[in-house]
């Protein structure tokens, strides 16, 4: 099991955030709990997180990976449950994407 965070930098306020995701719930929040995030901040899934508690995480043992590949891994997990690997979760995504046209083209 492993907590990855992403390289997103989205202003809020005056901080600066980014996601925090897991391969399961309960070792997200055991990682939020770790690092000092509240609750509040988890999202259907993932965590939104400032840059201070992003290095506590990732000094913490988390898996840095790309924005692009942390909301590839998202969207597979809430098609089919689980969370892909982030080397291939751009893949799977564009594969997903794809099937879907091509159905979406064949109903018409």
């Amino acid at each position: 099991m492993t907590v990855y965070v992403d390289d997103m930098r989205a202003p809020y306020g005056r901080m600066i955030m980014c996601h925090m995701i897991a391969d399961t719930e309960a070792e997200l929040h055991a990682m939020a709990d770790r690092v000092g995030v509240a609750r509040r901040w988890h999202h259907r899934g993932h965590y939104n997180i400032c840059l201070e508690r992003r290095a506590r995480a990732v000094a913490a043992g988390a898996h840095e990976i790309t924005k692009r590949q942390a909301a590839a891994m998202m969207a597979q997990r809430r098609a089919g449950g689980r969370l892909p690997p982030p080397a291939c979760a751009e893949l799977l995504f564009r594969l997903a994407k794809r099937a879907r046209r091509a159905q979406e083209g064949e109903a018409a």
